[in-house]
């Protein structure tokens, strides 16, 4: 029993691949559709987005002079985090908005604004994506000077260092066209191939020899042979 079970999955499997088979140029069209398609959403339809980033360097000297000890390193790193949320508070927000008029206001310009902590590091990057790449630089800029004030006013630091300054990007970050495509290309093939595969396994036709023992559970005498496959 369980080899004539094992041999009807073999049996399904290739017949379901043979299906794909023979349905490929269907797959293969609708694949170049979906992704010329993801080509004009890209190109035509999408809004482009820039990001400019900044980035400061956090270092917390407890002690005079410019000498660096280990104890100033580990503050730094475990101030880190705190300098993310200061960065995002509602403070350092609203002032960058009233100062440059933004219209979103704060909760529109967070949406806006990345900051990023990579791990073992004191280095923050601020992030910030726009329609204008002259506004994403801007507001780079303007928000990395609010939130070192406010940085040196709530953890009493002597000061926060600028690492990179924002600059006004050259090339959209988004959208990506050349992955637009691809996914688009492998999303259109893979939904069709489902698409096929369920129509097939959900088709309850006779349509092989074997269809007729399992349906009717009856022996197979003989089969009339297509004349023009032996033609």
């Amino acid at each position: 029993m369980n080899n004539q079970a094992n041999q009807t999955v073999e049996i399904d499997v290739l017949s379901l691949i043979k299906t794909l088979w023979k349905r490929k140029f269907l797959i293969v069209v609708t694949a170049f559709v979906v992704a010329i398609l993801a080509l004009g959403y890209s190109m035509f339809v999408a809004k482009p987005k820039y990001d400019s980033t900044t980035r400061i360097y956090v270092v917390n000297r407890q002690q005079e002079g410019n000498t660096l000890t280990n104890q100033d390193l580990q503050a730094g790193a475990y101030l880190v985090k705190d300098y993310k949320e200061i960065i995002l508070s509602q403070d350092v927000l609203s002032r960058v908005a009233e100062e440059l008029k933004l219209q979103e206001g704060t909760e529109g310009l967070a949406s806006k604004i990345k900051v990023v902590v990579p791990v073992d590091t004191r280095i923050v990057s601020i992030t910030v994506t726009d329609d204008s790449p002259e506004e994403a630089a801007h507001i780079a800029n303007t928000l990395r000077q609010a939130a070192a004030e406010k940085i040196i006013d709530t953890t009493k630091v002597s000061d926060v260092t600028t690492l990179e300054e924002a600059s006004v990007p050259t090339a959209p970050s988004s959208p990506n066209v050349k992955r637009n495509v691809v996914l688009g290309f492998l999303a259109g093939g893979v939904v069709m191939s489902l698409v096929v595969l369920v129509v097939e396994i959900l088709d309850d036709r006779v349509k092989r020899p074997e269809d007729i023992e399992e349906v009717m559970g009856l022996s197979l005498l003989g089969v009339v042979p297509d004349i023009e496959k032996v033609k």
